[in-house]
């Protein structure tokens, strides 16, 4: 067994050895060297270290300057990132741009907001408690997703905002033989707001290649009244045209929770398990917050959804009409999404990015 070996096979693996090198990136060792971290004689924390001196809490964290970019990360392979920790100010979490490249490509695998990626879209804190992605008090975001390269990752935060960011950040990885049927990470955002009438929410299109999909994370406004979670998932594998191989049978049901999620009867009952979630209300205020917003997480990990040539994953909005006898009515909703999969590479373009404004949490 080699290091990449033992990233997902549990607890009952890890008596055994391996020749994988454990390394770790932050602000304190921004090039995961062996033997260097604790180095910095000058960082955010200088000034409070000066009774102290070196090796004392010197570089806990960076600032990123407005509209700035930074690189987390730059690890030359083979290997896999194992786990990411991150922690920034709330109201920062839809001006920064997460993105990831593996082997040197021109184009990111990953490109999604800071907070959404770490289902948390509302720039408001959501405690997550699943498997691949932990939230815990107050804003430490936690991913496992395994990330595994050949010859190189690279990670970086683009900032939209106007003021200065301070970050927090480690990155976990290995330096080890990367197998060969072992696919690449990616993640894309999407939104549609609002959504057109009678139209549905794309999750993913565009994907070309063999892969298998792992994970949904929504970010849902309601601009109407009453429920609003009828809508379907469908999946359309590998050549679907009008009809898709997967067809869902409600968004709640997606998410794994039933009954338009009452518990008790008349309230929202919230849950947050390995593998899937509806981790967050946002209720209206009286005042000036005039719709309910929610968040939900699915992963795949037991059941990835495989494709071999191609990709589509859509999702309806759709409520209830309160008069004219009982019929469904499609809705016009702020739908916000991350799609998350594996796949070999080279992928298809992801289209462009919202600007600053399309991301804002409005």
């Amino acid at each position: 067994m080699n290091g990449f070996d033992g990233l997902n096979m549990g607890l009952g693996n890890l008596p055994r050895l391996s020749r994988a090198r454990t390394r770790s990136i932050s602000a304190e060792n921004p090039a995961g060297d062996k033997g260097k971290g604790g180095m910095a004689t000058e960082g955010t924390g200088a000034q409070y270290a000066r009774d102290l001196g070196q090796g004392w809490k010197i570089s806990p964290s960076i600032h990123i300057a407005p509209h700035g970019t930074v690189v987390l990360a730059d690890i030359a392979g083979p290997g896999a990132i194992q786990h990411m920790w991150m922690t920034c100010q709330p109201g920062a979490w839809r001006r920064l741009v997460l993105r990831a490249y593996w082997d040197g490509e021109e184009r990111p695998s990953v490109e999604t907001p800071y907070g959404d990626f770490f289902c948390n879209g509302w720039c408001q804190l959501s405690n997550v408690n699943s498997l691949p992605v932990a939230v815990n008090p107050a804003g430490g975001m936690n991913s496992y997703w395994p990330m595994p390269f050949r010859e190189s990752a690279r990670i970086t935060l683009e900032s939209l905002a106007d003021d200065p960011i301070t970050l927090y950040y480690q990155i976990d990885y290995t330096l080890t033989e990367v197998p060969e049927d072992a696919a690449y990470f990616h993640a894309q955002w999407r939104r549609n707001n609002p959504l057109p009438y009678k139209a549905v929410h794309t999750i993913l299109e565009g994907v070309r290649g063999r892969g298998h999909y792992i994970g949904t994370y929504m970010a849902w406004g309601v601009n109407n009244s009453g429920w609003w979670g009828e809508g379907e998932i469908k999946f359309y594998l590998d050549g679907d045209g009008e009809f898709p191989t997967i067809c869902g049978t409600g968004t709640e049901d997606y998410f794994g929770g039933a009954w338009c999620f009452q518990q008790p009867k008349g309230e929202y009952g919230l849950y947050s398990t390995p593998f899937l979630g509806f981790s967050q209300l946002i209720k209206p205020d009286g005042l000036f917050q005039s719709q309910q917003r929610f968040g939900l997480y699915r992963w795949h990990i037991m059941d990835p959804i495989r494709f071999e040539e191609d990709l589509r994953v859509t999702i309806q909005a759709l409520g209830w009409r309160l008069g004219f006898g009982r019929r469904y009515l499609p809705l016009q909703d702020d739908i916000a999404s991350v799609a998350f999969w594996y796949q070999s590479e080279p992928h298809a373009p992801y289209p462009p990015l919202l600007e600053r404004d399309g991301l804002e949490v409005v």
